[in-house]
């Protein structure tokens, strides 16, 4: 899967649907008890284990729950987990997983995310994930990050967690052994996260090599969108044209593209970049289009592009190591229906007022066929000291598995996104899909399935190793 970093590290973090829970609009209020869980299987080195303790410590958890058990029952083990939190009936601050086990055995964490989201006790409680390998034939980077990830946190309590991975990104990746080891962070956060129990602070950092992504030189834009049979899609198209023209994008648009055409048209990017006689600084690339029930993307022509392989291309590109990438993705990822129960939780007085109640269309096709997506690759001739994967920004419409929305005006993930970026150009782009995602996720969707109301909830995955401000 995309988000696997060289079988090393993943950092996925996961929360539910709920207003009310935040203490202060866009801010997690993570004053009240703390949970935590640390899952190990045979074979982890004793070293990970008291790095990932102190890391526990660092964060404020003062006490937490230990279990040594095979990765086949990480899942029991963390539902019984959720139950004990369940039974005491009283809220949580918010939930900390640590998933230990030797290279290679946690293939499927969807799942173990998705269990404890579940939880009511947490319902509208961030939720953090750290799935870290560790064991014979594992790289030392691991011990790298925690190290890291202790040091950040005792040295700046005050940073967001967001803040925090991305500064922790940019020196885990510069100090791994040949550059080949990087982070990702899995988010789906609606507001500023503190594990450090102090309010979070947005610190104006002084622009430099080590803090901020130089954006001084030609930025280009690419957007594919498949307007024939998504009514609203035209909307989306222009407004995010406008948008990154409005921030110095060098921009290029086609419509209707088919299967072919979107491999075509990212192959014809990636060539005028490469043969660009000035440094590029940043790319941006948006595909819009239906989605197939394994996250396929559905060109004009109803055939299948898998939007990981035309990622993974554009990040080989030569003059774009080291520069920061940033995809957008309005599709389906799959079938399921977030249902607003589900997402919301209890609302005390069991009123819901929707914010409109336009007729939604969902943004998935019907498709009988499947495409097994390959785990990216390694770039060939990547010079030393670099990683692939690194500083890439990929935000979907929807998480893995879910449908994604779309009416006659657009989608609420394109038009929020080009309203929070217009109002705020000079912002840390994380930061500001965060906001992207708790707006998002507060609009109440009564899509064309049925009268229920649905949710939607953004999911965005980071290696980016500097803060980006697409206004510098």
């Amino acid at each position: 899967m995309a988000f696997l970093v060289a079988g090393t590290l993943r950092v996925a973090t996961q929360m539910a649907d709920t207003r009310d829970s935040l203490g202060r609009k866009g801010k997690y209020d993570v004053r009240g008890p703390k949970a935590a869980l640390m899952l190990i299987s045979p074979g982890v080195v004793a070293a990970a284990v008291t790095a990932l303790e102190d890391v526990f410590q660092a964060l404020g958890f003062e006490s937490w729950e230990r279990r040594q058990v095979p990765v086949q029952g990480f899942l029991e083990k963390l539902a019984g987990f959720r139950e004990r939190l369940d039974a005491h009936r009283r809220p949580v601050g918010c939930a900390l997983v640590a998933l230990v086990a030797p290279r290679g055995q946690l293939r499927q964490p969807q799942q173990l995310v998705r269990e404890l989201s579940g939880c009511r006790a947490l319902r509208g409680c961030p939720k953090v994930f750290l799935l870290l390998s560790s064991g014979p034939g594992s790289a030392p980077e691991s011990g790298a990050f925690l190290a890291g990830l202790r040091e950040l946190c005792g040295r700046s309590p005050h940073w967001s967690l967001v803040q925090l991975l991305t500064e922790l990104l940019r020196k885990v990746t510069e100090e791994s052994t040949g550059g080949t080891c990087c982070p990702v962070l899995r988010s789906s956060l609606r507001g500023a996260l503190c594990l450090g129990g102090v309010e979070p602070w947005r610190p104006e950092l002084a622009p430099g090599p080590n803090t901020q992504y130089d954006l001084s030189k030609t930025r280009a834009a690419l957007l594919l969108a498949v307007i024939q049979g998504r009514p609203g899609a035209q909307h989306d198209v222009e407004a995010l044209g406008g948008l990154c023209r409005a921030l110095g994008f060098e921009t290029t648009v086609r419509m209707d593209p088919t299967a072919q055409a979107f491999r075509e048209e990212l192959a014809q990017f990636q060539k005028q970049l490469d043969t660009c006689r000035g440094p590029v600084s940043c790319v941006l690339v948006a595909l819009m289009a239906h989605g197939g029930p394994q996250g396929q993307l559905l060109g004009a022509d109803g055939q299948e592009v898998q939007p990981e392989a035309l990622m993974q291309e554009l990040s080989c590109c030569r003059v774009l190591w080291g520069r920061p990438k940033v995809f957008l993705l309005q599709a389906c990822r799959g079938d399921v229906l977030q249902m607003y129960a589900e997402a919301q939780g209890p609302l005390g007085n069991g009123n819901f007022f929707p914010c409109w109640s336009l007729k939604r269309t969902l943004e998935s096709a019907s498709s009988n066929s499947f495409s097994e997506v390959t785990a990216g690759s390694s770039c060939r001739g990547a010079p030393p000291g670099r990683s692939d994967q690194a500083d890439i920004l990929t935000v979907y419409s929807a998480a893995e598995g879910y449908v994604a929305y779309r009416d006659d005006k657009g989608s609420d993930f394109i038009q929020t996104l080009v309203e929070v970026l217009r109002a705020n150009p000079g912002r840390d782009l994380l930061e500001l899909l965060t906001e992207v995602n708790r707006r998002v996720c507060e609009q109440d969707v009564l899509g064309p399935d049925c009268d229920e109301l649905r949710k939607a909830c953004l999911e965005i995955r980071s290696s980016l190793r500097h803060r980006l401000c697409l206004q510098p």
